[in-house]
């Protein structure tokens, strides 16, 4: 990708001075990762700021019992913004990111990215604007997990992540995705069964009944 054209999937950097903007792209470094790479990880310093490009990536927190519990996803034209938190607050990593497809990001510094953060207004509402939007992202998570029942969860996910009818998962990937243990998930998945909703077969879902898992999806909680 030619030098700065990266910024045009990110509609913030066009507010910028052309200064700052000059000195982001001159600094940052075009990075390619396959499918499956941990970008960052717990406990991990943060010294850059990842503008993917394209591709996406799973933001997750790993709990001390083991649990993985999905966070949010990362898609071309954004950054993550825990990463901003953390640089910010000069603290390690306390999620990790996962490339779920093969993935095109532009590595800011750290060093850039203070910079940018102390002499641009614009670049500090950027900044800020996204870590406020994904803040409420997370807070959804969290009522989700309290309040909304397991089973229209389950139906809600298996509709958003079905290509074609299909979705190939494992149930603890499910349950990961849903903030709760493997047990719960394959204990619901097995009723849908029962219900002529869902057929399984080893890491594969087939959804025999559409209508009726949006249906469900839809009930209140």
């Amino acid at each position: 990708m030619p030098d700065g054209s990266w910024t045009d999937q990110f509609p913030g950097f066009a507010a910028l001075d052309p200064e700052v903007r000059t000195a982001l792209t001159e600094k940052a470094r075009i990075v390619h990762l396959p499918k499956g790479s941990r970008i960052f990880g717990a406990g991990e310093a943060t010294d850059r700021l990842l503008m993917l490009i394209s591709g996406t990536v799973r933001v997750q927190h790993l709990s001390e019992s083991g649990r993985e519990v999905v966070l949010y996803r990362v898609s071309g034209g954004d950054s993550c913004v825990m990463t901003n938190a953390f640089l910010l607050a000069y603290e390690d990593h306390a999620a990790e990111g996962i490339a779920e497809t093969d993935i095109e990001a532009a590595a800011i510094p750290r060093a850039a990215f203070d910079a940018a953060i102390a002499g641009s207004e614009a670049f500090r509402t950027m900044v800020l604007s996204a870590y406020a939007r994904r803040i409420t992202d997370l807070f959804q998570v969290i009522d989700d997990i309290a309040f909304r029942r397991m089973d229209v969860r389950l139906a809600e996910k298996l509709l958003a992540l079905a290509e074609n009818g299909t979705l190939m998962s494992t149930h603890a990937q499910l349950a990961a995705e849903l903030g709760t243990a493997r047990e719960v998930v394959s204990r619901q998945l097995a009723e849908f069964q029962r219900r002529g909703w869902i057929s399984m077969t080893r890491g594969q879902i087939t959804l025999s009944d559409i209508a009726a898992l949006t249906a469900h999806a839809e009930a209140p909680d």
